[in-house]
């Protein structure tokens, strides 16, 4: 005799609803740093970007300095070969971005500012968006999430002391030994004088998809139509707290600011899931748009001000790869941008008059 279908209400057909209610739950436990062996979770990561100096309640915990920015990006005819991504079939994309400084003072000295970012919101007229987190370094400080929070922690002063512990700090590298290539890289990289002048790294890898369903392993960097500049060490002790926006403002008032964006294709063997490894400069690249600023203004008045740069948020035709930092960024942003919401609601906030 046959057996008869399972009827309604029947546990063979709960248990796919069964499953993805589980699998929901073990993500969002996941992402809250809930469960895993992953050694660091995302609220441990925002705690010591918050120790790392005075609170400043509604800012971002790392990067908090900004300017907003907005302009558009048009794709080249090449792009569309590329990815099936609206992005770089349309004309042009509205973009909604920031430039930013490190740490989490939002009223630092620019000339603190070694590394500089430039964060992104694309959205194309079918409703997808895109969002683009880079900084002007080559490569990551360390290859894990571990590793980073690691350096992160060592940075700390030492509560007997008052100053951050040498001791600790060789043991972390002792341990990571590719954050010495990043040191070497922070001491010795020179200090581009103006923003517009600055070329930014997705130093994370992704995946373009075709129209044919062909993928490519792909790191993208814009690089700007204005020509680099070396801050000299006399300009840079003498520099307005607000240089970098005051000169981007000078800069804009005489005309549109742009940057190529280039795609540059991973070889066989390269590390897709290290971003603390450049790729070889000898590997293909192919510009696949070009971004034109217009107009920047304060964040504490812009639209960037409370817009989660999540480099995960991505259309359809991109995606990304399994690295774990380029993940471990996309939890740790969205505990930094909760954290600031609740601020916010609870009347905690800042007013947010820094630039």
């Amino acid at each position: 005799m046959p057996t008869p279908p399972p009827r309604r209400g029947s546990p063979l057909l709960l248990l796919p609803i069964a499953l993805i209610v589980a699998a929901l739950a073990l993500l969002f436990a996941w992402v809250g740093g809930w469960i895993g062996n992953r050694g660091v979770t995302p609220q441990t990561m925002i705690n010591t970007a918050e120790a790392s100096g005075s609170p400043h309640p509604g800012f971002r915990r790392a990067h908090s300095k900004g300017i907003c920015i907005t302009g558009t990006f048009v794709p080249t005819a090449a792009a569309a070969q590329l990815s099936t991504a609206r992005v770089f079939s349309q004309a042009s994309t509205p973009v909604l971005g920031r430039f930013s400084n490190p740490g989490n003072d939002p009223y630092s000295p620019d000339n603190k500012a070694a590394v500089r970012g430039m964060a992104l919101q694309l959205k194309t007229d079918d409703g997808q968006e895109w969002r683009v987190a880079m900084n002007s370094f080559p490569f990551f400080a360390s290859s894990t999430p571990e590793g980073f929070q690691a350096m992160n922690a060592a940075k700390l002063p030492d509560p007997a002391t008052g100053k951050p512990d040498p001791a600790r700090m060789a043991a972390v590298l002792a341990r990571y030994p590719e954050i010495k290539n990043f040191m070497a890289w922070s001491k010795n990289a020179p200090t581009p004088d103006s923003l517009a002048n600055t070329r930014f790294n997705g130093v994370n890898a992704f995946r373009l998809t075709d129209a044919n369903g062909t993928d490519r392993a792909v790191r993208w960097s814009m690089r700007p139509h204005t020509p680099f500049v070396a801050a000299t060490p006399e300009q840079l002790k003498n520099a307005d707290r607000d240089y970098l926006a005051a000169d981007l403002d000078r800069r804009l008032a005489a005309g549109p600011l742009q940057w190529d964006m280039v795609m540059q294709f991973a070889a066989g063997g390269d590390p897709i899931e290290d971003p603390s490894k450049a790729w070889p400069d000898t590997r293909p690249e192919t510009t696949v748009g070009t971004l034109t600023l217009v107009r920047a203004e304060p964040q504490a008045t812009g639209a960037c001000l409370n817009l989660n740069f999540d480099p995960l948020i991505l259309p359809k035709g991109i995606a990304g790869t399994d690295d774990p930092v380029l993940h471990a960024r996309s939890s740790v942003y969205s505990v930094s941008f909760n954290r600031r919401e609740r601020e916010i609601s609870q009347g905690k906030a800042q007013n947010g008059s820094a630039r």
